[in-house]
């Protein structure tokens, strides 16, 4: 029998900095080639399947997803730590009408979907938010440094005709610096926090279902009756 914690890690999410950085900032190219792969092989498939020929393509988008799904599972595993169990069902043993109708009939095929269609759109936030302000707090950080080698050996910051602030001065940078350096540190919690709630997502969707998880207790508790 299957023990509950082998369907689901259970465990709370706690990923690396460099971990989820990593991993969050690869979720916008993954994104836009899952979300174009699926809705290329979804449209010519359903268009030409009248004919036949949009059969194979269908099924290779099947497969292709699965296989997408269970590199998400490893990359979320290496870079997340969070471990997700494959949701699939165990397909027949023979007549390959009949696998493939299980492969239809399991959710699990039609989460992975769902999931790479929605990749795209979270991958384009998660990447917005993390160059944003990554991008402010090692800007602010290294003002010291760089600000005289900017034109005018100074940093101006406009607002519409008339200068804000103007840094011309290493005196004048320092603030602004450890401003920056409070913004790396927020920084650093948003991207912890964002891997965490990413890899809840994928642990909804790529994991096993309600009713596999479901099973796997009542598994789990018969086996701790017997014990």
């Amino acid at each position: 029998m299957t023990s509950a914690h082998s369907v689901v890690d259970g465990s709370r999410p706690r990923p690396s900095a460099a971990g989820s950085l990593g991993y969050l900032l690869l979720n916008l190219p993954l994104g836009i080639a899952g979300f174009v792969a699926v809705v290329t092989l979804a449209s010519v498939g359903m268009g030409t399947v009248i004919v036949w020929a949009g059969v194979p393509v269908l099924a290779a988008l099947l497969l292709g997803t699965r296989a997408a799904a269970r590199f998400e599972r490893a990359r979320a595993h290496a870079l997340l730590g969070t471990y997700i169990a494959a949701p699939y069902r165990p397909l027949p043993a023979r007549g390959w009408q009949v696998r493939w109708r299980a492969r239809l009939l399991d959710g699990a095929t039609w989460r992975d979907l769902g999931y790479f269609v929605l990749l795209f759109p979270v991958g384009v936030a998660e990447f917005v938010v993390l160059v944003t302000s990554w991008s402010t707090g090692l800007g602010l950080a290294a003002l010291p440094v760089y600000f005289r080698y900017l034109p005018g050996g100074a940093f101006v910051f406009f607002r519409e005709d008339q200068p804000w602030f103007v840094v011309d001065s290493t005196g004048k940078a320092l603030p602004w610096a450890a401003l920056g350096l409070l913004v790396i540190a927020l920084s650093l919690a948003l991207t912890r926090t964002l891997g965490a709630g990413h890899a809840r997502f994928v642990r909804l969707v790529l994991g096993p279902g309600p009713r596999a998880r479901r099973l796997a207790e009542a598994d789990n508790d018969a086996l701790s009756a017997v014990a």
